[in-house]
């Protein structure tokens, strides 16, 4: 008789991870800062991380301001067109990150600017 120390996967319950890319508008959900993503930082400790487990967004806020934050508190900021506004991209590109990250998040995280 032998025994089972592996645990089932549950289906549906790991989320796939699409990471924002850099460049990207994106808005504090509860802070109101709107500024673009710079990158990830690694975090070692605390309790708030992105789906990866292991990172935090670095978002430019304005030179040299940055602000570490994780994606639940994040809004992608569009366009007219319902692309996601970057910087220093054309619109086939903004196009396929919009279809990506919209695979992966509620359609109320994104947001036109006021």
């Amino acid at each position: 008789m032998t025994t089972n120390t592996v645990k089932p996967v549950q289906p549906g319950t790991t989320k796939s991870w699409v990471r924002i890319p850099d460049g990207t508008k994106v808005k504090h959900r509860h802070e109101g800062h709107i500024g673009f993503i710079d990158g990830l930082t690694e975090i070692v400790s605390g309790p708030n991380r992105n789906p990866d487990g292991k990172t935090q967004y670095r978002m430019n806020i304005g030179a040299p301001d940055r602000q570490l934050v994780t994606e639940d508190d994040l809004s992608i900021l569009i366009d007219d067109e319902e692309l996601v506004i970057m910087l220093r991209q054309k619109a086939p590109y903004r196009r396929a990150v919009t279809q990506s990250l919209q695979s992966v998040l509620a359609a109320d995280r994104f947001i036109k600017p006021a």
